[in-house]
């Protein structure tokens, strides 16, 4: 009965995040179970539009990203995890589905966040599925294990859990966007693809670093450590780990076999410059994801030192300033 009643078009709009504790790992590469537990922040300046409409008349998906025709093995990826959907709704309705991403994508600006994030939205919404938050952020998950955050705003903490099938593995926000007026500066050093994946480089680490292990255990340490910084505010101590954890993280795939690494030449020069400030009095901290480009966090009141120091750099195409941003909407037409 279902198959015969009108789906209407939902348009979702998830923003991109940045983990502060990584996620590095899998436990479950079917189910996106992680390793470990990890805590983020949402930005406000980089998100992805996508809506989803199943339609009768449909004989396949049909993928149309950035107002272009998806390659086929995209549009396969997406087909893929809308069957999800459509078996939890009980429905076998294919879908136009047409995303604009509004974040350099696969240069380590979490792109796959917001865009299964925003796709999970919209899909679940345009089928009738009645899911919350909790159960929404599990579905983001099972399309890219960070998507799972992107569904909040604010500081978000991705629960890893322990259960075999994922039922106890999710994203909650432990502080809203306005909690803390932090500034997040987001320096494009290459826009270029990265030549490994974060799924490639993960499995990779998982399955070769002897780093490995000793990474898991103190991503958990880091964890604690950083939410008490959060409660109490206390942006030294926060960044200090924030910093620490990146650099363990990246750590292990220069431990892998054969080793490998995301950073370039510019990457080293933020780092450096970072350090410098840092030495001047100027609180400021680094973190990167799988990529070469580069966060910086700061307070407010250090934005334009930071920021102009930084230009300072030959290597530096781009900075965005970020700032906490927004959980999932939904658009109107």
């Amino acid at each position: 009965m279902s198959e015969h009643r009108e789906f209407e078009q939902v348009t979702a709009k998830a923003h991109a995040n940045i983990a502060l504790i990584k996620y590095w790992g899998k436990r479950d590469e079917q189910l996106f179970l992680p390793m470990n537990s990890s805590l983020s922040i949402t930005l406000d300046k980089f998100y992805t539009e996508t809506s989803v409409h199943f339609c009768e008349d449909l004989k396949a998906d049909v993928f149309i990203f950035n107002k272009c025709i998806a390659n086929v093995a995209e549009t396969n990826k997406v087909s893929r995890y809308l069957d999800h959907i459509r078996k939890m709704a009980g429905v076998e309705r294919y879908a136009m589905v047409q995303s604009i991403n509004y974040v350099p994508t696969a240069a380590g600006f979490a792109s796959s966040a917001s865009g299964y994030a925003a796709l999970s939205s919209a899909a679940a919404r345009a089928i009738g599925l009645d899911v919350d938050e909790k159960k929404l952020s599990q579905l983001a998950r099972i399309g890219s294990g960070s998507a799972s955050r992107s569904i909040f705003g604010g500081f978000v903490e991705w629960t890893k859990g322990n259960l075999d099938d994922g039922s106890d593995c999710y994203a909650r926000q432990i502080e809203e966007e306005s909690y803390w007026d932090l500034c997040i500066l987001a320096i494009q050093l290459s826009d270029k693809k990265k030549s490994i994946s974060s799924r490639a480089g993960m499995k990779h680490t998982v399955e070769t670093s002897p780093f490995y292990n000793i990474w898991v255990k103190e991503a958990e340490k880091d964890l604690g450590l950083l939410k008490d910084a959060l409660q109490q505010k206390d942006f030294e101590r926060f960044g200090h780990v924030t910093e620490s954890n990146a650099l363990k993280m990246h750590a292990t795939t220069l431990g892998a076999n054969p080793p490998y690494w995301y950073w370039e030449a510019g990457t080293i020069s933020v780092m450096n410059q970072v350090r410098q400030l840092r030495d001047s009095g100027v609180l400021a901290f680094f973190t990167m994801d799988a990529g070469p480009n580069v966060f910086v966090i700061c307070q407010q009141k250090d934005k334009e030192v930071v920021e102009n120091t930084l230009l300072t750099l030959d290597e530096i195409e781009q900075i965005y300033v970020c700032q906490p941003g927004p959980g999932v909407t939904y658009l109107s037409k």
